[in-house]
Protein backbone atom coordinates (compact mmCIF):
# COMPACT_ATOMS: atom_id res chain seq x y z
CA UNK A 1 0.00 0.00 0.00
CA UNK A 2 0.78 3.30 -0.81
CA UNK A 3 -0.92 7.00 0.38
CA UNK A 4 -1.17 9.08 -2.74
CA UNK A 5 -3.25 12.67 -2.48
CA UNK A 6 -2.15 12.78 1.66
CA UNK A 7 -1.44 16.54 1.68
CA UNK A 8 1.97 15.14 3.55
CA UNK A 9 5.15 13.96 3.25
CA UNK A 10 3.57 10.17 2.44
CA UNK A 11 5.57 7.31 4.17
CA UNK A 12 8.59 9.21 5.68
CA UNK A 13 8.85 7.98 8.99
CA UNK A 14 6.56 4.42 8.24
CA UNK A 15 8.63 3.59 5.39
CA UNK A 16 11.66 2.05 6.69
CA UNK A 17 9.23 -0.05 9.63
CA UNK A 18 6.50 -0.69 6.74
CA UNK A 19 7.30 -4.24 6.34
CA UNK A 20 7.58 -5.05 9.87
CA UNK A 21 4.05 -3.42 10.81
CA UNK A 22 2.14 -4.80 7.71
CA UNK A 23 3.84 -8.96 8.64
CA UNK A 24 -0.20 -9.72 9.25
CA UNK A 25 -0.49 -9.28 5.77
CA UNK A 26 -0.89 -12.66 3.84
CA UNK A 27 0.64 -11.61 0.45
CA UNK A 28 0.85 -14.91 -0.97
CA UNK A 29 -2.62 -15.54 -0.52
CA UNK A 30 -3.73 -11.66 -1.71
CA UNK A 31 -0.97 -12.66 -4.85
CA UNK A 32 -2.65 -16.46 -5.74
CA UNK A 33 -6.25 -14.23 -5.73
CA UNK A 34 -4.94 -12.13 -7.87
CA UNK A 35 -3.23 -14.03 -10.05
CA UNK A 36 -6.22 -16.13 -10.41
CA UNK A 37 -8.03 -13.06 -11.68
CA UNK A 38 -5.66 -12.09 -13.80
CA UNK A 39 -5.58 -15.65 -15.80
CA UNK A 40 -9.14 -15.82 -15.31
CA UNK A 41 -9.69 -12.80 -17.60
CA UNK A 42 -7.54 -13.50 -19.84
CA UNK A 43 -4.08 -12.32 -18.75
CA UNK A 44 -1.46 -15.15 -18.46
CA UNK A 45 2.08 -13.51 -18.67
CA UNK A 46 3.67 -10.09 -20.37
CA UNK A 47 3.65 -6.62 -18.99
CA UNK A 48 1.51 -5.57 -15.80
CA UNK A 49 1.76 -2.36 -13.96
CA UNK A 50 1.06 -2.30 -10.38
CA UNK A 51 -0.21 1.20 -9.02
CA UNK A 52 0.89 2.25 -5.41
CA UNK A 53 3.42 -0.81 -5.44
CA UNK A 54 5.08 0.84 -2.32
CA UNK A 55 8.07 -1.86 -0.84
CA UNK A 56 7.10 -3.93 -3.79
CA UNK A 57 5.84 -6.76 -1.27
CA UNK A 58 3.73 -7.97 -3.76
CA UNK A 59 5.35 -6.84 -7.12
CA UNK A 60 8.02 -9.17 -6.48
CA UNK A 61 5.67 -12.33 -6.35
CA UNK A 62 3.63 -11.15 -9.27
CA UNK A 63 7.05 -11.27 -11.01
CA UNK A 64 7.67 -14.41 -9.08
CA UNK A 65 4.35 -15.44 -11.10
CA UNK A 66 5.63 -14.79 -14.48
CA UNK A 67 4.99 -11.61 -14.95
CA UNK A 68 7.10 -8.44 -16.35
CA UNK A 69 6.38 -6.00 -13.47
CA UNK A 70 5.85 -2.41 -13.53
CA UNK A 71 6.35 -0.72 -10.33
CA UNK A 72 4.46 2.65 -9.18
CA UNK A 73 4.86 4.38 -6.75
CA UNK A 74 5.27 8.25 -5.02
CA UNK A 75 7.14 7.95 -2.31
CA UNK A 76 11.07 7.59 -2.81
CA UNK A 77 11.42 6.11 0.32
CA UNK A 78 9.19 2.78 -0.34
CA UNK A 79 10.62 2.37 -3.71
CA UNK A 80 13.69 2.78 -2.17
CA UNK A 81 13.12 -0.45 0.06
CA UNK A 82 11.16 -1.77 -2.95
CA UNK A 83 14.69 -1.95 -5.10
CA UNK A 84 16.63 -3.19 -2.02
CA UNK A 85 14.51 -6.16 -2.54
CA UNK A 86 14.96 -6.47 -6.48
CA UNK A 87 18.77 -6.52 -6.04
CA UNK A 88 18.05 -9.43 -3.76
CA UNK A 89 15.88 -11.29 -5.62
CA UNK A 90 17.60 -10.64 -8.85
CA UNK A 91 14.13 -9.79 -10.49
CA UNK A 92 13.80 -8.13 -13.78
CA UNK A 93 11.35 -5.19 -12.10
CA UNK A 94 11.10 -1.47 -13.29
CA UNK A 95 10.11 0.87 -10.94
CA UNK A 96 8.95 4.52 -11.30
CA UNK A 97 8.40 7.25 -9.01
CA UNK A 98 5.11 8.60 -10.35
CA UNK A 99 2.54 9.99 -8.51
CA UNK A 100 -1.50 7.56 -10.37
CA UNK A 101 -2.73 10.80 -10.95
CA UNK A 102 -0.59 11.62 -13.82
CA UNK A 103 1.55 8.05 -14.56
CA UNK A 104 3.53 7.35 -17.66
CA UNK A 105 4.53 4.22 -19.39
CA UNK A 106 6.29 3.49 -22.19
CA UNK A 107 3.85 1.70 -23.78
CA UNK A 108 0.68 -0.27 -23.21
CA UNK A 109 0.83 -3.50 -20.84
CA UNK A 110 -1.68 -6.52 -20.56
CA UNK A 111 -2.92 -5.36 -16.99
CA UNK A 112 -2.42 -3.34 -14.52
CA UNK A 113 -3.39 -4.05 -10.88
CA UNK A 114 -3.38 -2.15 -7.22
CA UNK A 115 -3.84 -4.02 -3.70
CA UNK A 116 -4.05 -2.69 -0.06
CA UNK A 117 -6.75 0.08 -1.04
CA UNK A 118 -4.51 2.41 -3.12
CA UNK A 119 -7.86 3.78 -4.74
CA UNK A 120 -8.98 5.20 -1.71
CA UNK A 121 -6.30 7.72 -1.42
CA UNK A 122 -8.25 9.37 -4.55
CA UNK A 123 -10.03 11.44 -2.21
CA UNK A 124 -11.77 13.34 -4.95
CA UNK A 125 -13.37 11.83 -7.34
CA UNK A 126 -12.28 13.13 -10.67
CA UNK A 127 -8.89 12.49 -9.55
CA UNK A 128 -10.27 8.98 -9.61
CA UNK A 129 -11.39 9.40 -13.28
CA UNK A 130 -8.11 10.75 -14.14
CA UNK A 131 -6.36 7.32 -12.65
CA UNK A 132 -9.07 5.26 -14.67
CA UNK A 133 -8.78 7.13 -17.80
CA UNK A 134 -4.63 6.92 -18.23
CA UNK A 135 -5.35 3.04 -17.23
CA UNK A 136 -7.39 2.82 -20.42
CA UNK A 137 -4.65 4.93 -22.13
CA UNK A 138 -1.79 2.70 -21.12
CA UNK A 139 -4.10 -1.14 -21.46
CA UNK A 140 -3.47 -3.07 -24.27
CA UNK A 141 -6.94 -3.82 -26.64
CA UNK A 142 -8.94 -5.48 -23.93
CA UNK A 143 -6.73 -5.38 -20.84
CA UNK A 144 -7.52 -5.88 -17.76
CA UNK A 145 -7.61 -3.70 -14.65
CA UNK A 146 -8.04 -5.13 -11.25
CA UNK A 147 -7.92 -3.19 -7.90
CA UNK A 148 -9.67 -3.41 -4.29
CA UNK A 149 -11.38 -1.00 -2.18
CA UNK A 150 -12.09 -0.71 1.62
CA UNK A 151 -15.92 0.10 1.68
CA UNK A 152 -18.13 2.04 3.66
CA UNK A 153 -19.09 -0.62 5.86
CA UNK A 154 -15.51 -1.06 6.91
CA UNK A 155 -14.86 2.97 7.44
CA UNK A 156 -18.19 3.56 9.50
CA UNK A 157 -18.12 0.29 11.52
CA UNK A 158 -14.60 -1.06 12.00
CA UNK A 159 -12.45 2.19 11.67
CA UNK A 160 -13.90 5.22 12.12
CA UNK A 161 -13.45 6.75 15.62
CA UNK A 162 -11.18 3.89 16.61
CA UNK A 163 -7.36 4.01 17.89
CA UNK A 164 -4.96 0.76 17.13
CA UNK A 165 -2.11 0.86 18.71
CA UNK A 166 0.97 -2.03 18.49
CA UNK A 167 3.90 -1.77 20.56
CA UNK A 168 7.34 -3.93 19.52
CA UNK A 169 10.90 -4.13 20.61
CA UNK A 170 12.68 -1.62 18.87
CA UNK A 171 9.03 0.72 17.77
CA UNK A 172 5.69 1.52 17.89
CA UNK A 173 2.66 3.17 16.38
CA UNK A 174 -0.44 5.13 17.49
CA UNK A 175 -3.08 4.76 14.71
CA UNK A 176 -6.42 7.05 15.20
CA UNK A 177 -9.16 7.02 12.71
CA UNK A 178 -11.60 10.01 12.02
CA UNK A 179 -14.44 8.74 9.72
CA UNK A 180 -16.79 12.06 7.97
CA UNK A 181 -19.96 10.24 6.59
CA UNK A 182 -20.90 13.57 5.01
CA UNK A 183 -17.38 13.70 3.08
CA UNK A 184 -16.90 9.73 2.86
CA UNK A 185 -12.98 10.58 4.16
CA UNK A 186 -11.29 8.62 6.64
CA UNK A 187 -8.20 10.97 8.50
CA UNK A 188 -5.57 8.25 9.56
CA UNK A 189 -3.13 10.26 12.37
CA UNK A 190 -0.38 7.93 12.46
CA UNK A 191 2.44 8.36 15.30
CA UNK A 192 5.55 6.20 15.62
CA UNK A 193 8.08 6.31 18.21
CA UNK A 194 10.89 4.39 16.24
CA UNK A 195 14.40 3.31 18.37
CA UNK A 196 17.77 4.38 17.16
CA UNK A 197 21.27 3.63 17.36
CA UNK A 198 21.45 6.02 20.58
CA UNK A 199 18.99 4.33 22.39
CA UNK A 200 16.87 6.99 21.93
CA UNK A 201 13.43 6.73 20.40
CA UNK A 202 12.37 9.64 17.65
CA UNK A 203 8.73 10.62 17.34
CA UNK A 204 7.01 10.39 13.39
CA UNK A 205 3.98 11.96 12.99
CA UNK A 206 1.75 11.62 9.57
CA UNK A 207 -1.58 12.54 8.43
CA UNK A 208 -3.26 10.64 5.44
CA UNK A 209 -6.64 10.59 4.30
CA UNK A 210 -8.54 7.94 2.82
CA UNK A 211 -12.52 7.93 0.67
CA UNK A 212 -14.82 5.56 0.46
CA UNK A 213 -16.76 4.81 -2.57
CA UNK A 214 -19.87 3.32 -3.59
CA UNK A 215 -19.99 0.78 -6.06
CA UNK A 216 -21.99 2.59 -8.30
CA UNK A 217 -19.47 5.83 -7.69
CA UNK A 218 -16.48 3.49 -9.05
CA UNK A 219 -18.97 1.94 -11.82
CA UNK A 220 -19.56 6.31 -13.10
CA UNK A 221 -15.75 6.64 -12.81
CA UNK A 222 -14.78 3.59 -15.08
CA UNK A 223 -17.85 4.92 -17.44
CA UNK A 224 -16.71 8.31 -17.56
CA UNK A 225 -13.04 7.44 -17.91
CA UNK A 226 -14.16 5.17 -21.09
CA UNK A 227 -13.80 1.95 -18.99
CA UNK A 228 -15.63 -1.31 -19.31
CA UNK A 229 -16.62 -2.52 -15.52
CA UNK A 230 -16.49 -5.96 -15.60
CA UNK A 231 -17.04 -7.75 -12.77
CA UNK A 232 -16.96 -6.59 -8.90
CA UNK A 233 -16.32 -9.61 -5.91
CA UNK A 234 -16.37 -10.05 -2.02
CA UNK A 235 -12.48 -9.93 -1.49
CA UNK A 236 -10.84 -13.06 -2.23
CA UNK A 237 -13.62 -14.92 -3.18
CA UNK A 238 -15.95 -14.74 -6.26
CA UNK A 239 -18.77 -14.04 -4.85
CA UNK A 240 -20.99 -9.88 -5.36
CA UNK A 241 -19.78 -7.90 -2.77
CA UNK A 242 -22.11 -7.84 0.23
CA UNK A 243 -23.46 -5.31 2.57
CA UNK A 244 -20.63 -6.24 5.00
CA UNK A 245 -18.06 -6.59 3.08
CA UNK A 246 -14.99 -4.91 4.33
CA UNK A 247 -12.88 -4.82 0.99
CA UNK A 248 -13.98 -5.58 -2.53
CA UNK A 249 -12.13 -6.17 -5.68
CA UNK A 250 -13.21 -4.65 -9.24
CA UNK A 251 -12.40 -5.57 -13.04
CA UNK A 252 -12.02 -3.04 -15.21
CA UNK A 253 -11.67 -3.37 -18.89
CA UNK A 254 -10.14 -0.89 -21.87
CA UNK A 255 -12.84 -0.28 -23.82
CA UNK A 256 -10.93 1.99 -26.90
CA UNK A 257 -8.83 5.00 -26.39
Amino acid sequence: MSLENTGTEAYTGFAGVYDDFMDNVPYEAWCAYLVGLLREYGCQDGLVAELGCGTGSLTELLALAGYDMIGIDNSEEMLGIAMEKRAISGKDILYLLQDMRDFELYGTVGAIVSICDSMNYMTEYQDLVQVFRLVNNYLEPGGIFIFDLNTEYKYRELLGEKTIAENRKDKSFIWENYYDEESNINEYGLTLFIKEENGLYRKHEEFHYQRAYSLNEIKAALLEAGMEFVAAYDAFTRNPPEEKSERIYVVGREHGK
